[in-house]
């Protein structure tokens, strides 16, 4: 069995390997859904925790545009603003229902995509994944911390061995899981207020 030391190196390398889609890195030229897909599926292989997930599929798109994440493409094209909300949405659809990330979405869309005059979409992107290195650095820094800690537990238990390597793993996965877990309700509280405002309420 794999030492939690080594589990730990093999995570920060994984962080350290991480890069987020910059703007200039997505074509200024409308693509169609297959080229949508496989832009995707290169550029964030590495987030993938199989080799055979799917980043992005045409079911997908589909489901997204359904459920009013996602703007209708023009001509069955894709701009680069399309682009940046599956980014957003990749990062959010494993954390958030789809309920939430419309009532999350729908200022971002109706503000800031291809927007007649304001801030336009890849401005907002960029200010947001502009922290992207500084946060990187604070999560390594917490996993590093509750690493530590979980390295801390049962030393008076007189458990040894793979027992007390497994028991500390344990530990550790349950400190990061509760983390989420607290965080996800914070998020979700957030999205609730919003459906609480006038202005942000969805239109009949």
């Amino acid at each position: 069995m794999k030492t939690n030391e080594e589990r730990l190196q093999k995570i920060i390398e994984h962080l350290d390997g991480l890069r987020y889609i910059t703007p200039e890195t997505i074509p200024n030229i409308d693509l169609y859904m297959d080229q949508v897909t496989t832009f995707m599926d290169k550029h964030l292989s590495d987030t993938k925790r199989y080799p055979d997930d799917k980043v992005l599929t045409k079911t997908m798109i589909n489901n997204y545009a359904k459920n009013n994440l996602l703007p209708a493409p023009s001509k069955k094209k894709y701009t680069k603003e399309h682009i940046l909300l599956l980014i957003f949405i990749y990062y959010f659809k494993n954390l958030l229902s789809f309920n939430d990330i419309e009532q999350l979405f729908r200022p971002i869309t109706d503000k800031h995509f291809n927007p007649a005059d304001g801030m336009p979409l890849e401005e907002v992107y960029k200010e947001i994944f502009s922290q992207e290195e500084a946060d990187l650095e604070r999560i390594k820094s917490d996993i590093l911390e509750k690493y530590q800690h979980s390295c801390k537990t049962y030393e008076e238990k007189g458990i040894e061995g793979e027992d007390l390597e497994y028991l500390r793993l344990f530990s550790w996965i349950c400190e990061l899981s509760f983390d989420v877990y607290v965080k996800k309700q914070v998020i979700e509280q957030l999205i609730d207020d919003l459906r609480e405002e006038p202005s942000l309420k969805k239109k009949k």
